[in-house]
Formats: structure tokens, sequence, C-alpha cells
């Protein structure tokens, strides 16, 4: 019984499947068909939701099988990643006009990336004071007590890092084993190691223009390859999230949510005034939010169900250069940055609103001048190393609290529901990688205002025909 089930629940998926592969064929914008998938998906795991039972092996059976096509979607986009990032860096440093514009476009990446950081953590602070959320307020079961002593263990991990050797582990030792995304920092490591490509040729450009020419042909071949292998996968996309939401819908803890809904309603809250503040900054660049929001819409939409920062990068340079004119060399490097600094949503919100719910449990009192002035400085300083120790809200939440002196176990509380809170947490921080780019690409001079504002110029431009 339990088999035939099993292939109700499948032939169910492949029907949807069905949908979006005519739509497809019948030329239906990109973005049209990736928010068919994620209705389709809520639809189907809603469906899932309301006939099995949470622990059912029915449904655990059932989302292996749609992992094939969710999770097997993200990992295609992860295997472009390195090739990516290595090939576009070194071909965007290559085509500068002067290699001092690559110091002064980095600055401006990493500088938009963690000042926003900073401000989002006012926000959680914010959001978490007006919800009156304090840690005492929740009843920690087995689960929250095995999870809140995970996080202490890992914490030792982490704890003995100081910020200066974070920031040395960007520095690739082994270029090599970082292309196998060994390490957290592995993507910044790579584009470390690309960026000192980059310069090198431009050096023997000068000395040896010949042989420079022949690495530049190389290189611009190499790209055009990857790129093609990319357009490729993102024409997958509307599938990928149609297997992500299914299979994130049918597993969600509905009881968690209920319990716990007023954080969970605390944090969207925070996570919507950030992102009208990002389109607020967009506004005094004298850049049409509305235009913007259009265009990143289904980029954010498929960071919204895959949770992953990295494996959103080659759809975040896409819709950057494709759809809001932003320079290539930006692009990528906003990107790749973006996917493990200055994260909003997780070292940015989570943390700062964990920090409030937690010092009142320590006599602490959250909204005194010098612990909020403290938390935003120490918020500010770790999103720029938090990748240092493996990235994620999680590890965030730990250098934070450990920093101010509050006990991280406490963090453990939340597990129930840390899945729906990250999928917002991810769509914002795809959404700061976006917005530096696009600043710093207004900034020095190398925004195509006309593409950013032609309205033809969306996402559909991240699929091939």
């Amino acid at each position: 019984m339990d088999t035939l089930l099993i292939l109700i629940n499948i032939a169910i998926m492949l029907f949807f499947i069905g949908i979006l592969f005519v739509m497809q064929k019948k030329y239906v914008s990109f973005s049209k068909r990736v928010f068919t998938g994620l209705g389709l998906g809520i639809l189907l795991g809603g469906f899932l939701q309301v006939v099995y039972n949470v622990d059912s092996s029915v449904l655990g059976t059932t989302t292996d099988w749609y992992n094939i096509l969710g999770r097997g979607y993200v990992r295609l986009l992860m295997m472009i990643v390195i090739p990516l990032v290595m090939v576009s860096i070194i071909q965007s440093i290559i085509n500068l006009e002067k290699s001092a514009e690559l110091g002064k476009m980095s600055a401006w990446i990493i500088g938009i990336l963690v000042t926003t950081a900073m401000v989002a953590a006012m926000i959680g602070v914010f959001s978490a004071t007006i919800f009156d959320l304090n840690a005492d307020q929740i009843e920690a079961g087995q689960e929250e007590q095995d999870r809140g002593l995970a996080l202490e263990e890992t914490l030792g991990s982490v704890e003995g890092m100081t910020t200066p050797q974070k920031i040395l582990e960007f520095i690739p030792a082994n270029p090599f084993l970082d292309m196998t995304g060994d390490r957290a920092t592995s993507v910044i490591a790579v584009v470390i190691f690309s960026m000192i490509i980059g310069i090198a040729v431009l050096g023997i450009r000068k000395k040896q223009p010949e042989q420079a020419e022949k690495f530049v042909e190389i290189v611009n071949a190499i790209y055009a390859v990857v790129m093609r292998i990319v357009k490729m996968i993102l024409r997958l996309a509307p599938y990928g999230i149609l297997g992500l939401m299914a299979n994130t819908v049918a597993q969600t803890n509905v009881a968690g949510i209920l319990e716990l809904g007023k954080f969970v309603g605390a944090s969207y809250v925070a996570l919507i005034i950030m992102f009208a503040i990002h389109l607020i900054i967009l506004a005094l660049f004298g850049l049409n939010p509305l235009t913007y929001t259009k265009k990143v819409l289904p980029v954010l939409g498929f960071a919204f169900t895959s949770r992953s920062s990295a494996g959103t990068i080659p759809l975040t340079i896409q819709v950057q250069k494709d759809s809001l004119g932003v320079h290539s060399g930006t692009a990528n490097m906003a990107a790749s940055f973006g996917a493990t600094i200055g994260q909003n949503g997780c070292a940015g919100i989570y943390p700062a609103m964990l920090a409030v719910m937690i010092a009142p449990s320590q006599g602490i009192d959250p909204l005194s001048p010098s612990f909020l002035i403290q938390l935003v400085l120490i918020i500010g300083i770790s999103s720029f190393g938090v990748a240092g120790v493996g990235g994620g809200a999680t590890f965030a939440a730990l250098i934070v609290l450990s920093s101010m002196n509050l006990p991280v176990a406490l963090a453990g509380l939340l597990i129930s529901v840390e899945p729906l809170i990250d999928m917002g947490r991810t769509a914002l921080n795809v959404n700061d990688s976006i917005l530096s780019g696009t600043l710093t690409s207004k900034i020095m001079k190398k925004l195509n205002i006309k593409r950013y504002q032609d309205k033809e110029a969306t996402s559909k431009d991240l699929v091939i025909d």
C-alpha cells in the first residue's frame, strides 16, 4: 500500500513537471514559470502535509524522490559556482581600463555589504522590541535542549578565532583545494586567486603583449563555454523550485510555527523592513525601486526556496548583468562577496534578535546604549568574518552571542522554525548582494542605465532558446 501511495505522489509531481514543460514550450516568460513552479510546489507540499503525518514513512520516501528534482538542481548550481566565479572575475579584470579600479570596486562592495548588515542589526533590535520577544517565554523540549547542547559544542571550534584569524582564512594557501569548495571561505579564496591572475595578466600585457593576448583568447573561450552551461542550468530553475517548495511545505513543523508564531512574525517584519530600506537606498541613488523589484523577484524566489546564497550565485550574477545593466566585474564580485560577507538576514537581523531576546534572562537591559553600540559593532565585524568559521546564521549567532557574553544554548529554542525563517533570510542576503553590485556600478559610473530602465530586459534573459 505504501509503495502505491509513493507512486501516486511521484505521478502528481510528474504531472506538475509536465505543466511547466508545456509552459516552456509555449515560450511563457521565465518569471511566470518560476512563480508557477513556486505555487505548484506550495500546493503539492500542502497536500502532502494534510494527507500524511510528518513522521510518515510514505512522506519520507516521497520527499527523497522529490529531492532529486529540488536538491539535485541546487547541486547543479553549486557545480558551476567555482568555474563561473573564477573565469568571470579573470575576464572582468583583464578588461579593466585601469587596475586601480579593482581596489575601488572591491572597497565599495564590501563597504555596502557590511554597512547594511549593521543597519539590519538595528532593524532586528527594533522588531524584537516591538514584539516583546523574550527567551523565557519559549518552552524548551528535548529537541531544543539537544540543539542547545550541540550549539555549545560548536562554539568551542569558533570561539578562539579572532577577527584577524577569520580574515586570514580568506587568503588561499591551496587554490586547487578551494576550487573543490572544501572550506567555508572557498568562494572568496577563489575570488582572490582569480584577482591575482587577472592582475598578473595586466602586467604581462605591458611587457609581453603576445603572450597576454593568447591567454585572453583562452579565457574568452572558456568563459563562453561556462556561460552556456550556466544558462542551460538556469533553464531548469522552475522545476527545481517546484521540488524544493513541495518538500519544504510538506516537512514544515506546523505545531512549532504556531508555538513560535510571534518570533516568526517578528522575523519577517524585520526582513520586510530591511528589504524596504534596500529599495529606499536605490531611490536615493536615482534608481527606480519598482523596476528593480520586478527584475530581481525570480532570483529572490529561488533564494527563498533553496535557502542557499552560494547556490544562487549564478542567478545573482546573471540578473545583475542581463537585467539591471551592472558592470560584469562588479556583478561577479558582488555575488561572490555577498554569499559570505555582510549577510543582512543571517549575520545582521538574526543574531541581533537573539541577543535582544536572551539579554533579559541575564539581567541585561537590551535597549541600553552601551549594549546596542557593542551589539551593532560586533555584528558589523563578525559579518565580515563569519565565513571564516563556516558561514550561516548559526555561526553568526554563535560569534555574536559569545562576544556579548550571552549563553548560546538558548538559540536552540528556535530549531522548529529555523527552516521557515531561513528562507526569508536567504532571500534578503541575496538581495543585498544584488544591491551592492548595482550601487557600486552606479557609483563608479559603469551602470548601463538604459538596460536598467528597459522593462523588457528582465529575467527572461536568464534562459536560452
